[in-house]
């Protein structure tokens, strides 16, 4: 997402306790690309398993449904609070929660109830925003807190959000008899960003995650989430695929590819020939990577990745809809475009309008979509499933 005054980008890892096949955490983001708003809730069930899953799952779908709605965050909160059971022996809600509402000005709302605290890391240290408690009495009678805060976030601010698996996490070790504790972790954000200040948000929840499991001996005690939000500037790739409708508009795509400021891809073989032929330079292909199910990619200077066109596409759709947390394996063409497109924030796709007559063979397979319809669908995952910017553009 990216409003008036920074790209945010917005990472999440997660792991079950140990020996639990279902984590008893959830953390679900929206964006509200009218409004250029970016909303996200991390809730931690009670206890683990499915049960706790169901449980945080739900005060997770209130809350953004609520916040999505311009409903107050304190009337959110209360509404939720007055919702969820609460453990009769204990006497301690079933779920927490904490909810991030940023808009396009760059300001942010988070109402906290019961999560560790979230952590706003700035120029090198650790601020603290204004708040203020709401207290809460539910129809039971048991009173709860909620801590309602308000900032004005700045680039290159990390917003840290985590469930307690990550801050309990090592409790009961010789290192860390009481836990690893707030301290502890804002020790490790402080290291991890000195020692690589422009460290994504996914490497750096993974990192913490990772350290969490570390503190454990790799058999975490709790459902552990982590979630870090980055406030940076874009990242940006321009992505051409087909020939343009009419012939001398090739000169006009061979310019945006050169002049465009970020990675540039190319899918499609006459694509990847107009380019060529346009900006006077040779294209080789690489012969030496062999895959079974998409042509090999090729190389020219000044372009990040060439690629087959209409296969490769549909391969990358089916890797977007199935891949999870970002992580992507293998090495062919189509694996290697998602993730140039997963470590970018601002996407345009330059999508020729040209119909190859090769499409329309009625022998070819019924999943060989029209490539328009294909970019549809890669542009329609990346907003909603990975919250990229993507901007289609036809000639």
């Amino acid at each position: 997402m990216q409003n008036k005054h920074f790209y945010i980008e917005s990472e999440t890892c997660q792991a079950s306790k140990y020996r639990q096949n279902v984590c008893g955490d959830s953390c679900e983001s929206r964006k509200l690309k009218d409004e250029d708003r970016f909303i996200t809730v991390l809730s931690d069930g009670l206890g683990s398993g499915v049960k706790a899953n169901v449980l945080s799952t739900m005060t997770t779908g209130m809350a953004l449904q609520f916040t999505a709605r311009n409903n107050p965050l304190k009337h959110t909160s209360e509404f939720i609070m007055r919702t969820l059971p609460v453990d009769t022996q204990r006497k301690i809600s079933y779920s927490t929660f904490s909810i991030i509402d940023i808009n396009c000005f760059g300001e942010a709302h988070l109402v906290e109830f019961d999560n560790p605290s979230v952590l706003i890391y700035r120029n090198g240290d650790f601020i603290n925003s204004d708040h203020t408690l709401q207290k809460i009495t539910r129809p039971d009678a048991i009173d709860a807190t909620v801590k309602n805060s308000h900032l004005k976030l700045e680039k290159e601010d990390r917003i840290i959000m985590v469930s307690d698996g990550i801050t309990q996490s090592g409790m009961g070790t010789r290192v860390n008899p009481f836990g690893w504790g707030e301290d502890g972790l804002k020790d490790f954000i402080r290291t991890s960003v000195d020692d690589k200040p422009a460290i994504s948000a996914l490497e750096l929840a993974k990192k913490i995650l990772e350290r969490a499991k570390n503190n454990d001996a790799n058999e975490l005690k709790d459902d552990a989430t982590c979630q870090v939000i980055y406030c940076r500037e874009p990242r940006k790739l321009v992505l051409a695929s087909g020939p343009p409708y009419y012939k001398n508009y090739d000169s006009v795509l061979a310019e945006r590819i050169d002049t465009f400021e970020g990675l540039k891809v190319i899918c499609g073989g006459t694509t990847s020939k107009i380019i060529s032929r346009e900006l006077n330079r040779p294209i080789d292909i690489n012969i030496n990577q062999i895959n079974l199910d998409l042509p090999p990619k090729a190389n020219m200077k000044g372009i990040d990745l060439i690629t087959e066109g209409i296969l490769t596409l549909g391969k990358v759709s089916s890797i977007l809809e199935s891949v999870k947390f970002n992580m992507v394996e293998g090495s062919s063409p189509a694996e290697d475009m998602v993730r140039l497109l997963l470590k970018s924030d601002s996407i345009l796709i330059l999508a020729g309008t040209q119909i190859n007559i090769a499409h329309q063979d009625p022998n070819l397979p019924v999943e060989l979509e029209i490539r328009r319809n294909v970019i549809k669908k890669i542009a329609g995952i990346l907003e909603s499933k990975f919250l990229k910017t993507v901007t289609i553009e036809y000639l």
